[in-house]
């Protein structure tokens, strides 16, 4: 009981960073490799964890909202017209909380920022987590005595603090770019069209 518990906490606690936590598959792997924790029951626990995280993440970055600047707050409700203002672009999001495999973090607080729904979003994020969390856990199940550089690789590979960085510079894009502004200038261009 007490791996179980060391493992939800870790994986919640991780998908409670905005950034710079290392991936939740990798934390799996590293319960899967070092317990006697069984791979589904782990993968399902493990997803349930993640998503519960995020889903708190979203919600106390949603909190901040209120001390923006009205103006910020504007652009924001552009951006959240711009990204998600159609059936199309929904589904596309929900997509994006399911498949991407860009770190979820900055999704989440994005997320958070906007006033989207978070509940499709995290049963989305949870649904694909499944399925990939599967993949990786399952693979080091068949591979346990070869996994032991991967993981140390995955924690702190240049690629993987780049993608970060990325991720945390569009978040500060994200509440930089005036998007009122830019979708009145859009309205504008094709009325004068």
């Amino acid at each position: 009981m007490t791996d179980w518990l060391l493992a939800v906490g870790c994986i919640f606690g991780v998908n409670l960073l905005p950034a710079f936590g290392p991936p939740t598959w990798a934390v799996l792997v590293f319960f899967r490799l070092n317990s006697d924790l069984p791979a589904v029951p782990l993968v399902l626990v493990g997803a349930i964890a993640a998503a519960g995280g995020r889903l708190v993440l979203a919600s106390a970055t949603r909190r901040f909202r209120g001390r923006f600047s009205e103006k910020r707050r504007e652009s924001l409700a552009a951006a959240e017209e711009v990204l998600v203002g159609s059936r199309t672009k929904a589904a596309a999001g929900l997509g994006l909380f399911a498949l991407s495999p860009v770190p979820s973090a900055q999704l989440f607080v994005a997320a958070g920022l906007l006033t989207v729904p978070l509940v499709p979003l995290t049963a989305a994020f949870f649904a694909g987590r499944l399925v990939s969390y599967s993949l990786y856990v399952g693979a080091a199940s068949a591979a346990k005595d070869s996994l032991g550089s991967v993981l140390g690789e995955a924690f702190g590979s240049p690629l993987g603090i780049a993608l970060q960085l990325a991720m945390v510079a569009g978040l500060v894009v994200l509440l930089r770019v005036d998007w009122a502004a830019r979708l009145t200038r859009r309205s504008n261009e094709s009325a004068a069209a």
